[in-house]
Order: C-alpha cells, then sequence, then structure tokens
C-alpha cells in the first residue's frame, strides 16, 4: 500500500515538474519572440523590459541552488505566470491599459505570495535550531500580514521613484470629477465644501477631461488597498493551517522550505558544536 502510495506521488511529481519545464520553455520562447520584435521596432525600453523579464525568470531556480530552499510548483508557477503578466502583457501588450483592473489583479496576488513568503521565512527559522522561536499562530499571521503590506509599500516607493526621477508613468493617473475641501469653505470654518469639476486650465489650454488629474495618489492606495486583501486572505488560511498543526495541501503549495539535504546538514553542525561544546566543558 505504502508502496503504490509512493509511486502515486512519484508520478504526479513527475507530472508537475515536466508541466512546469514546459511552461518555462513556452514562456520564455514568447518573451524572445516579443524582443525580436521590439528591437524590429527600435523600441528600446521594451527591449530592456524582456531582457529583465528573463533575468527574473531565473530567481526561482537562484533560491533552489543557491539559498537551498525548495519551492512549491504551485508557487513556482504562479511566480513566473506574475512576471509574465506584468512585463509582458501589462507593460508591453498595455494590458494596464485595457484591461481596468489588469493592475489590482496583480497587487491582490502579490500580497497574497508575500503573505506566503513571510509564512515561509517564519518556518523556516523554526527548522534551524539556532533561531528556533516558540510563536503564537496569530503572531505568525500577523507578521506574514505586515510582512506582506511592507513589500507592497516598498514597492509603492520604487513607483513612485520611477516616476519622479526617470518620468516613467507607473503610478497611473486618475480623473477626479469632484473636489472637496476646508479651502472652499467660505465662513473659514473646518468643514469641507464639495465643488464639481467639468474642466481645468493647463498652459492656458482648457483641457474637457470632465475633472482633473490625479497624479498617482488614487492608485497608490487602491494598489495598497488591494495588496491589503490578499495579504489578510492568506493569512487567514496560514492562521488556520498553523493551529491544524500543519494538515491540508492548499497553504503547502505556496509555502517555500529549506531543502532535505541543507536541513541534515544543518543538523550534523548543530550535532558537531554540541559535541564540541561538551568535550569543552568536560575538560574544564
Amino acid at each position: 500500500m505504502k508502496k503504490e502510495k509512493r509511486e502515486k506521488n512519484t508520478g504526479e511529481s513527475a507530472g508537475k515538474s515536466s508541466g512546469k519545464v514546459f511552461l518555462y520553455i513556452l514562456l520564455r520562447v514568447l518573451v524572445v519572440a516579443v524582443m525580436i520584435a521590439q528591437i524590429w521596432n527600435q523600441n528600446w525600453n521594451n527591449v530592456f523590459l524582456c531582457v529583465l523579464t528573463l533575468i527574473l525568470f531565473m530567481i526561482p531556480s537562484f533560491v533552489d541552488k543557491q539559498l537551498h530552499i525548495e519551492m512549491p510548483t504551485t508557487l513556482e508557477i504562479i511566480i513566473i505566470l506574475f512576471i509574465f503578466s506584468a512585463e509582458i502583457l501589462g507593460e508591453i501588450q498595455e494590458y494596464y491599459l485595457i484591461f481596468d483592473h489588469w493592475d489590482a489583479m496583480l497587487h491582490t496576488i502579490n500580497g497574497f505570495l508575500m503573505a506566503a513568503i513571510g509564512f515561509s521565512l517564519i518556518d523556516i527559522l523554526n527548522q534551524n535550531e539556532n533561531f528556533s522561536m516558540s510563536l503564537s499562530p496569530v503572531f505568525v499571521a500577523v507578521f506574514a500580514f505586515c510582512f506582506s503590506m511592507t513589500i507592497g509599500v516598498l514597492w509603492e516607493f520604487f513607483e513612485f521613484g520611477a516616476d519622479w526621477f526617470f518620468q516613467t508613468d507607473m503610478q497611473k493617473d486618475t480623473i477626479i470629477h469632484s473636489i472637496s475641501s476646508v479651502i472652499f469653505n467660505p465662513e473659514g470654518k473646518n468643514v469641507a465644501v464639495t465643488i464639481p469639476i467639468e474642466s481645468i486650465v493647463v498652459n492656458g489650454q482648457t483641457w474637457n477631461y470632465g475633472g482633473y488629474i490625479d497624479i498617482g495618489l488614487v492608485d497608490t492606495m487602491s494598489d495598497l488597498f488591494v495588496n491589503f486583501i490578499g495579504a489578510v486572505v492568506f493569512s487567514v488560511f496560514g492562521l488556520f493551517y498553523i493551529k491544524g498543526r500543519g494538515k491540508g495541501t492548499f497553504v503547502k503549495r505556496f509555502m517555500p522550505k529549506l531543502k532535505k539535504k541543507q536541513l541534515e546538514e544543518n543538523a550534523e553542525t548543530d550535532t558537531f558544536e554540541n559535541s564540541r561544546n561538551s568535550g569543552i566543558n568536560t575538560k574544564e
């Protein structure tokens, strides 16, 4: 019975691995094809994005080989699809403009994934005796949530910096149709007065956009809000996962872990250190 179960798990693992390899090859071919088209059109900014995408595709392999951290197949597939969706589809194919909620979808997924990585950091530290901690499930969930939100905030800093220093438009603008402020209160009281906006004048020209252009604030807050939703969802799943003592497979699909070989090496190192310390104490 155990042998059959082992063979079944081995077959499923091989199937997932072959599917992952196929996806990697397919996406790389698509990125190279897009890059060739951008070179032909002499759009060097998009060529840079294609090169960046190919580099980012190597992150899972780097984490696996250099950091000895095993990434679940589900997590790895979502990460490479996320990168492809953000850079190739979002930026080059302009999905951010074609589909209203493309950016919101990606930020929600980002919040979800970063919370998963936050959980994994605690789990990986707990597997090392030198950093072993006894933390309540609620604390771990809060840490994962805060980790995800911190990454979200840092990303918004990056978008602001890119827009400020390189004149990009990563923080998408929004047309605001009215504005509320205490400045417009004729009596000078601390009561906001709402004024509708139909047109604005810029450099002597009237812009009839039905409002004024908000420079990124609405986009930033919307991104952080959907990141918040993704972080909360995974944190709740993770909380029940820990309380259930690791039962269930859904959360495991998103949590990286140390490789068994690395765990064994850590255990051997700890055993050696303990033996050496015991020998020193005995001599004393």
